[in-house]
This record gives structure tokens, C-alpha cells and sequence, in this order.
């Protein structure tokens, strides 16, 4: 299908709410994605659409859920169900739709794990519109007879492919045998694997297809660099990037929590406004840690890949790879953290002198080489040290040790016989 050519969301025929909403977010001309799925949805088709984060795909969908609810007609169960991978991503979406229902009284809820389940209990036994939530914990609650689905009329798989990659699949296939078949169904994906493919043959109806990922997978407005830096030099050249750069918002991302640890540890001593996010963290720590950062109370966040998919943040303007990714992929979805919406964002990638070819691999993934950066008065890298002149005993050394060598060949060849 053919990307619309919609420029205004006057053009899209939204109601009066809706665009006072917009107004309001200072939303002013769609995505693509968003040009392409909401009249399809507004038109209640099934949809697959390929988009990766960062390119508005949260609104795309929120906007129809919104447009369509029955509001005179509303009951005690969900109008609205949108699955998600993870908690982050799960306040996220139930924070957009509270942000485009402005002036409307919309029931929502978001459902996930590692925070008490009493105030969940309490807000679905009030009743609500939509349910955002992780396909564990909407399945806890429905076991629970707390979540009935029986009045389901939108159901919306986010970010699909990393649910299957972590994976939710029987979660999100049970939760979908459950949905009434008379639904409408809306999958979002970065990529198409052949799993995410045969999810979408097995539960939707005849879906329009849509793809918005740009051929590139990195988007063009960012600048992409690499430093390549001796392992015991990379924290120094950390502090003194941040220093020249002074970025709006910076993610530093490190292969494992006890790095991000250590590193948040030292910059918070050198820096005002350090952050950091690691799976060991509780979930409320996590949560707060996320909304002093969306708040820009936080400039710098050091973290580990649990934030390297799913989290918009708008005002990201760099991102920092301490550890080169282990994974190509990981490094395109670390990297898609800034230059969101089209705005400019820059990366940099520390690479020890042992780490060129995964170099080589992350430049291979994205058909593009990163330039090579500098770092004014600062060595990032030992010189080699001098040969050192043959002495007179090392040269005894040497010819002693060839003398035993050559007997002890004789001795082993003497033994073989």
C-alpha cells in the first residue's frame, strides 16, 4: 500500500476533541505511520503496520482506540486491549492515551508486574475503557476473574516482534482466543519475521498491510561516530564527551548491570543529574528513575539494552555505546533512542582496539560506515612501546634456550621410535 499523502490532521476527518487534543500536544502534521493506519482503523480494518519507535506509532493507534469508544454506551469491562513487552512501555502508552483523551473521562488502566496488584484490583473493579498491559499480567488478572474481555472490540499488539522475542507467544495467544473473533486487530512491528507473520495470518481478518520502516535502518538525521579507545581509558573519555557535547539528554549503555553500576557510581561523582536503569532494580525505583527522565530532571541515564527498545523519550540527543553491543541489532535499536520524530540526535560507540570486527559487523547491518571521532588533547590509545635492544645476556638467553629446545626434540624423537 501506498504511503498517504496526508499532511495536516485536519485532513483526517477526527473529531473536535480529538483535535483540540492534538492542539494541545502540539501535534501538528502526522507520521507516516500515523497517515497510513488511522483512516484504515478509523474504518475499523484489520491492520499490520511495520514502524519502528520513535516514528509515532503509539498516537497512531491511540487516536482511533479513542475516536471509536461507545462512551454513552460504556460498561464495567474494556472497550480496548494493547498489549506490550514490558512495563516501561506499558506507562508509556497508558500516558498518551491519558494526553490525546484531554477533556474526555477515559477509564485507563496499565497492567504489569513487580509492583503491588491492589491498586489494578481496585481501578478494573471500578471499570474502565482500556487496558495497556504486559501479556503475563493481563493474563494473571484474567485468571483472577479481575479482567473479562468479553466486550473487546479493538485489541493492539505493540512492538510484536519483541513480544515474540522475549517470549509472551502463548501468553498473547491465549489472551487473543479469549478476545471476541468479531474484534478489530492492530499489530505494530519494527520487523516482519516469519513468527510475527504467521501471528497475524492466525488472528486477523484479512489485515491492510502498511510499511513505514525506512529502507535504511538507522534514521539519516543521526550522526554516527566511534572512538576507538583503550578499555581503561573509556571512562575518562565518557566524562570529557559529555563535557564538549553538553547534551540536552544522553543515554550511556553498558553490556551488564554490575557496568552500568559502576559507571553510574563514578559519573555521579564527577556530574550533576546521573541516572541509571538495570533489571535489578525494583520496579518502583524503576518507574521513578523513568519519570525524572521524561521530565529532564535527568540528563544523563546509564543503562543496560532493558531500555534499548521501547522507551520514547523525545528529548534524547545522544546516545553513547560505553560497550559495544554484542548484537548488530542491539545497536540499531540503541541507537533509534534519539533522533525521534525526525529530530537530529548523534551516537558514539567506544571501541577497544581488540573490537574491530564487531565494528565491521554493526557497519555491515546498517550499510554505513561511522566516522571515526577525535577527542582534543586526549590519548585514546596507549603507543606501542619501542623494541627494546638485545642486551648480551638476553642474547646467552636465548641461545641456551635454543640449545635445550633442540635436545629435548631429540630426546621426545628418541621415544616415538
Amino acid at each position: 500500500m501506498e504511503k498517504n499523502q496526508i499532511s495536516h490532521f485536519g485532513e483526517l476527518d477526527l473529531s473536535s476533541e480529538m483535535m483540540g487534543a492534538l492542539k494541545s500536544a502540539t501535534y501538528e502534521s502526522p507520521t507516516p505511520i500515523q497517515a497510513g493506519l488511522i483512516p484504515l482503523a478509523l474504518e475499523e480494518f484489520d491492520v499490520v503496520g511495520q514502524a519502528r519507535t520513535g516514528t509515532g506509532k503509539t498516537a497512531a493507534f491511540v487516536i482511533p482506540i479513542l475516536e471509536l469508544l461507545e462512551l454513552d454506551s460504556r460498561q464495567k469491562n474494556p472497550q480496548a486491549l494493547i498489549l506490550v513487552p514490558t512495563r516501561e512501555l506499558a506507562v508509556q502508552v497508558k500516558e498518551e492515551v491519558i494526553k490525546l483523551s484531554l477533556g474526555l473521562k477515559i477509564r485507563c488502566v496499565a497492567l504489569y508486574g513487580g509492583t503491588p496488584i491492589r491498586g489494578q484490583l481496585a481501578k478494573l473493579k471500578r471499570g474502565v475503557d482500556i487496558v495497556v498491559g504486559t501479556p503475563g499480567r493481563v493474563l494473571d488478572h484474567m485468571s483472577r476473574n479481575t479482567l473479562t474481555l468479553t466486550d473487546i472490540d479493538c485489541v493492539v499488539l505493540d512492538e510484536a516482534d519483541r513480544m515474540l522475542d522475549v517470549g509472551f507467544r502463548p501468553d498473547m495467544e491465549k489472551i487473543l482466543r479469549k478476545c471476541p473473533k468479531e474484534r478489530q486487530t492492530l499489530l505494530l512491528s519494527a520487523t516482519m519475521p516469519p513468527p510475527v507473520q504467521r501471528l497475524a495470518n492466525k488472528y486477523m481478518h484479512e489485515p491492510k498491510t502498511l510499511n513505514c520502516s525506512s529502507s535504511d535502518v538507522t534514521v539519516d538525521t543521526i550522526d554516527q561516530h566511534y572512538f576507538t579507545v583503550d578499555h581503561d581509558r573509556k571512562f575518562d573519555l565518557l566524562v570529557r564527551l559529555l563535557e564538549r557535547e553538553e547534551p540536552q539528554q544522553a543515554i550511556v549503555f553498558c553490556r551488564t548491570k554490575r557496568g552500568v553500576q559502576k559507571i553510574f557510581d563514578k559519573l555521579g561523582k564527577k556530574l550533576k543529574d546521573v541516572g541509571c536503569m538495570h533489571g535489578d532494580m525494583q520496579q518502583r525505583e524503576r518507574d521513578r528513575v523513568m519519570e525524572r527522565f521524561r521530565s529532564e530532571r535527568i540528563r544523563c541515564m546509564v543503562a543496560t539494552d532493558v531500555m534499548g527498545r521501547g522507551i520514547d523519550v523525545s528529548g534524547v540527543s545522544h546516545i553513547i555505546n560505553f560497550d559495544i553491543p554484542a548484537f548488530s541489532d542491539d545497536y540499531v535499536h540503541r541507537v533509534g533512542r534519539t533522533g525521534r520524530m525526525g529530530r537530529e540526535g548523534v551516537a558514539y560507540t567506544f571501541v577497544t582496539p581488540e573490537e574491530g570486527g564487531e565494528l565491521t559487523r554493526i557497519e555491515q547491518r546498517i550499510d554505513r560506515l561511522l566516522v571515526r571521532g577525535e577527542m582534543e588533547g586526549f590519548i585514546l590509545t596507549k603507543p606501542p612501546e619501542p623494541p627494546r635492544e638485545e642486551t648480551p645476556e638476553d642474547t646467552e638467553k636465548r641461545n641456551v634456550s635454543s640449545v635445550l629446545g633442540k635436545r629435548s626434540g631429540k630426546r621426545t624423537h628418541r621415544r616415538r621410535l
